[in-house]
């Protein structure tokens, strides 16, 4: 396996097999509380991506002269850093989004997947594995947000981005929109991804299986 392929796959198992809200179970309450529009779920999903990154890259160059001991406080430090810039910006420019997005912008210090991937990943990792790490969380961390966002605005307003898709007739579901129409979905999409991740899991196992059964009677003939 080349090194190509090896980004690839530390790119693409936060994607699925290792996504931070379906499988891992992470960072719940911003997908449960700021994803009843499409444009804030991106909004943030984005933000955290850039975050994570960011703070992926500086824990892999830095952690050489890091002392282990104050480890944790540094690598706070360097998000609640990284967060207050996209904070300034979101400010300066999109006023409305950071309006909306208020204090979940600011408990990004303190997700649990930012950290972990500082701690478990980064500081291990030289940098171009590591920002390839940092990106595939965040886009699975992104892409989670989205698909939550549009099931819910869909659901519960009729619409995507604000446009109206299933027309004037269409009653909307409104609890769709509310914590707990938001708390439903995502534990059913949790349970989704888990039955797939569990299929994957077993169709691998057969066919490694099968891979080692070819190659034994291969070598018997």
């Amino acid at each position: 396996m080349n090194q190509n392929d090896n980004l690839w796959q530390v790119f693409y198992k936060g994607i699925i097999d290792q996504n931070p809200i379906f499988r891992l179970a992470l960072s719940l309450c911003p997908a449960l509380a700021v994803t009843s529009t499409v444009i804030n779920a991106l909004a943030m999903g984005l933000s955290v991506m850039f975050v994570i990154t960011v703070n992926n890259m500086v824990v892999s160059i830095f952690s050489k002269w890091i002392n282990p001991k104050v480890r944790v406080p540094v690598y706070i430090t360097s998000i609640a850093t990284i967060v207050t810039v996209v904070q300034l910006v979101l400010e300066a420019y999109f006023p409305e989004l950071f309006k909306a997005l208020s204090i979940y912008l600011a408990l990004i210090v303190v997700f649990a997947i930012i950290l972990a991937r500082a701690e478990v990943f980064a500081a291990k990792n030289p940098v171009v594995p590591s920002m390839f790490d940092g990106l595939g969380m965040g886009a699975g961390f992104a892409g989670a947000m989205v698909l939550i966002g549009v099931i819910r605005e869909l659901i519960g307003n009729g619409s995507i981005l604000g446009i109206s898709i299933l027309g004037d007739a269409y009653n909307p579901m409104l609890i769709a929109i509310l914590p707990p129409g938001g708390f439903i979905l995502i534990g059913l999409m949790i349970a989704g991804f888990n039955l797939i991740g569990e299929h994957n899991a077993k169709a691998s196992a057969a066919k490694a299986k099968a891979g080692m059964t070819a190659a034994v009677q291969g070598g018997e003939a």
